[in-house]
């Protein structure tokens, strides 16, 4: 699979609700502005929003999830169309890697999407389950589904899993990064080291 245009970087961050990754993306940010390196940052879920708007009824990111899995499917492609055309020197997808739906767990980068995207680095950001919960209990900006210990495990074994077959699938490294709680800029330091060796 190709990896895009030379030189240029895409790395696709994921992670499973609480976890911190929009914490971890934004300090990732800021180090590469520090560094001066040309970036953008699109949220995989914000472009396939400005689709979805279009639908009747549906108001919020989190009203996505219960469209049916091939509403879902067409919105994916639409999204993975719109960022395989971004041409910037690194390129930050933050995204899902799955989506829970009435009908199970649906991948957030089936095949065709990643052939799409033509990620050079994926990322998955990880926490302890006891961390998660607490995480998502204190978000209330976001229609969260309950969860327990046992799903969240299920929920970042499901991650991981994912994340190894789209590195398979790819061709490009994947790499699990913990964020323990304060430890978001230990976390953007080795991210930036994985996609800026040297």
């Amino acid at each position: 699979m190709s990896t895009g245009n030379a030189g240029s970087r895409r790395v696709v961050i994921v992670g499973i609700p609480g976890v911190g990754k929009s914490t971890v993306v934004n300090r990732v940010v800021e180090k590469l502005r520090s560094k001066s390196v040309l970036h953008k940052v699109v949220n995989y879920g914000s472009v396939m929003m400005e689709q979805a708007s279009r639908l009747p009824d549906l108001k919020s990111r989190d009203d996505m999830r219960r469209l049916s899995v091939d509403a879902q499917r067409k919105l994916q492609i639409y999204a993975a169309n719109e960022i395989s055309r971004l041409r910037d020197q690194i390129v930050i997808v933050d995204t899902h890697l799955f989506i829970s739906t009435a009908e199970g767990f649906w991948p957030g980068m089936p095949l065709d999407v990643l052939q799409a995207l033509k990620p050079t680095n994926l990322v998955l950001i990880v926490a302890s389950p006891e961390e998660i919960l607490k995480r998502r209990q204190n978000d209330v900006s976001r229609a969260r589904d309950k969860a327990t210990r046992e799903v969240l495990e299920m929920e970042l074994s499901a991650a991981n899993t994912l994340l190894f077959a789209s590195s398979m699938v790819c061709g490009c490294p994947a790499l699990v990064i913990s964020n323990p709680e304060g430890s978001a800029d230990i976390a953007a330091e080795k991210i930036i080291n994985a996609v800026l060796p040297g």
